[in-house]
């Protein structure tokens, strides 16, 4: 298979790419799956509630229990009171990751990939050098590229200034070929390779096998 790579003056040619990675069954339950996984990890348990045993009050019998008139009670701290505790009460101590057997990881990325190049969402660009933090820089060679609401940037390793120079864009996200996912495949509009990005993602996602 071959994709768009761009130059830094905006002319185009192609390149092969790995069938591998961008001509993959497309499964989309294990896609579904592996976004799921994404956003469940995301998640954070906020809610916490006072159950029965948190809250503050003397454990003394409120009044005795015949001769009041009265109905019958214990505790202070009950659900049936006013400032008692909860019942079933949601708890900040929940745990909501999901995971994936590694091949499943791995086949839905390749198919998220795959979804995204068949449809001609992924393209690659030559490498960029810059020796300081430009946006304007990097704005320009942008505007050469195919136009999108949302791209994703593949790196190969760390580039501080170049990663730097797109963070003021709401439009674009940056990511590490090592981590590399389906649902930050997905969520793009264009997926943008840098050169050796390509490389480096079929050494770390292909090299079992060799």
């Amino acid at each position: 298979m071959k994709i768009d790579l761009f130059a830094i003056d905006g002319t185009k040619k192609q390149k092969a790419v790995s069938a591998d990675l961008f001509e993959a069954n497309i499964n989309e339950d294990l896609m579904h799956r592996a976004v799921l996984m994404r956003l469940a990890n995301r998640r954070n348990a906020i809610a916490h509630v006072q159950a029965r045993g948190d809250v503050s009050a003397t454990r003394k019998k409120a009044f005795r229990q015949k001769g009041t008139g009265n109905a019958r009670r214990g505790s202070l701290t009950t659900n049936l009171l006013r400032g008692g505790g909860a019942v079933h009460a949601p708890r900040n101590v929940r745990n909501f990751a999901k995971d994936m057997p590694k091949k499943e990881r791995r086949a839905a990325l390749f198919s998220s990939l795959s979804l995204q190049a068949q449809q001609s969402n992924v393209f690659a660009l030559e490498k960029m050098n810059m020796e300081a933090p430009k946006t304007k820089e990097f704005v320009a060679v942008l505007d050469k590229l195919p136009e999108a609401k949302k791209y994703l940037f593949v790196f190969a390793d760390k580039d501080e200034n170049l990663r730097k120079s797109m963070n003021n864009l709401p439009n674009v996200k940056t990511i590490l070929a090592s981590y590399l996912n389906p649902f930050d495949v997905l969520h793009a509009e264009k997926v943008c390779f840098f050169e050796d990005a390509l490389a480096k993602t079929e050494e770390v996602f292909l090299s079992h096998k060799k």
